[in-house]
């Protein structure tokens, strides 16, 4: 290509610089201004810019559609330098042609002074093409990234490679997805990334495959599940005799179970063993969240598969421990609308406000036509709105329960379906077939008599 002399680039409408600029694939020519435009040709052509001043440049921009203008007569040499009294007449005309040309201007200079709105007509347009010029050259992402959601309070969020501090690898997530994902603080999602771009500090997640181990299609209801009837429990939980389980009040799939007591009451260690024994079950989402207790204990539950990594202690704020629970029952009612059965066990509820901690309980439910979700936590004193009331003592042998206190709404409701079969099958049959032979006709036992027949038989038959 011929390099082209700074005259002619100056003297050329913005929409064929534009052109040249883009043959040439000057990246982001379309933000640049003309005098600006016209030094990037020129350094890609290899030729040196004039050098001159803004408002010279300024100038020549303003007067290049003037020059290349067909209405503009030619002008001879002898007008150039005119006499000052010829000057002074000649001046009103010449400066009467640019407010013509104002008010009806041709249809090229319309066009040309039309071009740099229509490059550019709304902020996203602009946008759009910045992106577009930042992209120009950039390779496609293959990376996976997998961590959990922390989102901000404007909607954004990013994806935490490590959730206890963020990190230079973090992974920004838009509003966008957020909103189309129902995404919430804590979720663990993955989904392939991009390299961050020139303007930008973290890489950007494309698109996200996995919520919580479950394809995004699946995992996204729509539903509320304040919208979704809710039933009594009706699932049982059975327990072992091992830990003094078996003596505890009968609760079940979708109860709301509470267990108060005092400190030093064992009301910790109940949940651990009652979580424990539940994350053995199959069929069940556990997850036991240790918020409001000492540091040790603290250690202790991170140790445990099904407790959540990261806690806190009685040290953090009562807003910041009802984040977290709040998170954590969030979760969980993923779980419930998608039709699976989780159970969130809190250690404890005596940091939340009174307001925090019956919404927590109140999350739990049975769902008619989807899953269950049940909450497990313990608290000094009870809160109000259990089904399962679980009261513990000082005294006695671990767990010392207080039968007065303890006890479960509609317990009838939550019978075992293997203690129910015999008893509605078996049993009654057997008691009927032994109460009746009296009953029987002695046509239905004749065959039987000479074999087991009593010696005052034969009087019963002689009277047949």
């Amino acid at each position: 290509m011929s390099i082209i002399s700074p005259a002619d680039l100056e003297a050329s409408p913005l929409a064929d610089l534009h052109a040249l600029a883009s043959a040439l694939g000057i990246d982001g020519f379309r933000r640049l201004r003309k005098e600006e435009l016209v030094e990037a040709i020129l350094a890609r052509q290899g030729a040196a810019a004039p050098r001159r001043s803004r408002a010279g440049s300024r100038r020549a921009a303003a007067q290049a559609p003037q020059d290349g203008d067909d209405d503009t007569p030619p002008v001879d040499d002898a007008a150039e330098e005119p006499s000052s009294r010829e000057g002074a007449a000649e001046r009103p005309a010449r400066s009467g042609r640019p407010r013509r040309r104002r008010g009806g201007r041709s249809r090229e200079g319309a066009e040309e002074t039309a071009s740099p709105a229509a490059d550019a007509p709304t902020p996203r347009a602009r946008e759009r093409e910045r992106e577009r010029d930042r992209d120009e050259g950039e390779p496609a992402a293959e990376r996976v990234a997998e961590g959990v959601v922390e989102l901000l309070a404007n909607g954004s969020g990013f994806l935490r490679a490590n959730p206890d501090e963020p990190a230079d690898d973090d992974v920004y997530i838009s509003a966008a997805q957020a909103r189309r994902c129902e995404l919430v603080s804590g979720d663990r999602i993955s989904g392939p990334v991009r390299a961050a771009r020139r303007s930008e500090r973290h890489a950007s997640l494309i698109r996200i495959d996995t919520i919580n181990g479950v394809a995004a299609e699946q995992a996204v209801v729509g539903t509320r599940i304040d919208e979704i009837d809710v039933d009594f429990p009706s699932e049982s939980f059975v327990f072992g005799d091992a830990g003094g389980l078996a003596a505890l009040p009968p609760f079940g799939r979708g109860s709301r179970v509470l267990i108060a007591g005092v400190p030093r009451s064992g009301r910790s260690e109940l949940l651990r063993r009652v979580a424990a024994e539940l994350a053995a079950t199959d069929g069940l989402d556990v997850e036991l969240l240790a918020v409001g207790v000492r540091p040790e204990e603290l250690t202790e539950y991170k140790a445990l598969d099904h407790a959540t990594s990261s806690g806190l202690s009685f040290a953090a704020s009562s807003d910041a421990q009802e984040a977290a629970v709040e998170q954590a029952a969030e979760r969980a009612r993923r779980i419930a609308l998608r039709g699976g059965n989780s159970v969130l066990a809190i250690d404890t509820l005596d940091g939340l406000g009174a307001n925090a901690a019956r919404r927590t309980m109140a999350s739990a439910r049975n769902l008619r036509g989807a899953g269950s979700l049940t909450v497990i936590a313990t608290a000094r004193a009870p809160i109000g709105g259990e089904t399962t009331l679980i009261a513990l003592l000082t005294d006695g042998e671990f767990p010392s329960l207080d039968p007065a206190a303890s006890g479960t709404l509609r317990p009838e409701l939550l019978a075992p379906p293997a203690a129910a079969k015999p008893a509605r099958v078996r049993k009654p049959r057997a008691t009927t077939t032994a109460a009746t032979p009296s009953a029987a006709t002695p046509r239905t036992r004749a065959p039987r008599k000479p074999r087991s027949a009593p010696a005052d038989e034969p009087q019963d038959d002689g009277g047949e």
